[in-house]
């Protein structure tokens, strides 16, 4: 089932760009638009998570590690991952003060978690284990591989209406055919990122309290976690907005959750949910 569901979305991805191609210059924005979309389909596939960890400048940390306190961070991990049944993932940080964590992979046996310097600084080692749980969630539902990819082509759809501007002044350009690539283009990614993101981060923070063994530790994280995106930037992710749905927290400065366009439920909603779910299982204790 989740290999059918990014097959659908590769699908409708290269719909839309080869749509746009074709607004834009005819039956050659079309072919042209195709051929990219399948280069795009080959890159999203295999490398867009190595893209993904290059464009937020993360880190590997290797067992020559020498911060205790990011020794600990893999250690926790890893040891979540075993608990899981998963392959333990690579383990990245990013030099951020913003909390936020994401993961990314085309598959559990090659996927990736990563955590800003910010996260690590503001929880405590369960909140933060909560986190991991939440993120190892999305690559047991393979949704690491459908938002990554979703990333990709995001970005790519979000570049045809800067395209639709610079054909302008062309001799032959269709006006109306270039204006309704810039309108549509950004909405048509943010709904992409929206679909594939909303729904999966309820799941997520279900599964991934399940993993840890305690739902508050997640709620008390996101709860952190939403007060220091909204205080603190996080200039990677403002450099590269069609990524904000990775992470477990939308990252943008001022965005919240459960607006028509937002890639994530809104926090409040989330922590109920953990709450609730906390109190059910203390009955049933």
């Amino acid at each position: 089932m989740g290999m059918m569901r990014t097959y659908a979305l590769l699908a409708a991805l290269t719909a839309i760009f080869g749509g746009a191609g074709f607004l834009l210059a005819g039956q050659i924005g079309l072919i042209i638009a195709l051929i990219a979309a399948a280069c795009l389909n080959f890159m999203a596939y295999w490398n867009s998570d190595k893209l993904l960890l290059s464009m937020n400048k993360a880190r590997e940390i290797t067992d020559e590690e020498t911060s205790p306190i990011l020794r600990a961070f893999a250690a926790d991990t890893a040891h979540l991952a075993e608990m899981a049944g998963l392959p333990a993932p690579k383990i990245y940080i990013i030099d951020t003060p913003q909390p936020n964590a994401f993961a990314t992979g085309r598959s559990p046996s090659r996927a990736a978690v990563a955590a800003t310097t910010g996260l690590l600084s503001i929880l405590n080692r369960k909140e933060v284990a909560g986190v991991m749980a939440h993120e190892l969630a999305h690559i047991k539902n393979r949704d690491s591989l459908t938002m990554t990819i979703a990333a990709t082509f995001a970005g790519a759809i979000s570049l045809l209406a800067t395209l639709a501007m610079f054909l302008g002044n062309r001799e032959g350009s269709n006006p109306i055919a270039r204006l309704a690539t810039m309108i549509f283009a950004p909405i048509a990614a943010s709904l992409v990122q929206m679909l594939v993101s909303r729904s999966r981060e309820y799941e997520a923070d279900r599964i991934g309290a399940e993993m840890c063994g305690n739902p508050l530790w997640l709620a008390s994280a996101l709860e952190k976690i939403e007060r220091g995106a909204r205080s603190q930037v996080n200039r990677l992710a403002e450099r590269n907005p069609s990524t904000a749905h990775m992470y477990i927290v939308h990252p943008l400065a001022g965005r919240k959750g459960d607006k028509l366009f937002s890639t994530h439920p809104d926090t409040a909603n989330r922590v109920a949910a953990l709450r609730q779910m906390a109190d059910e299982l203390a009955e049933a204790a």
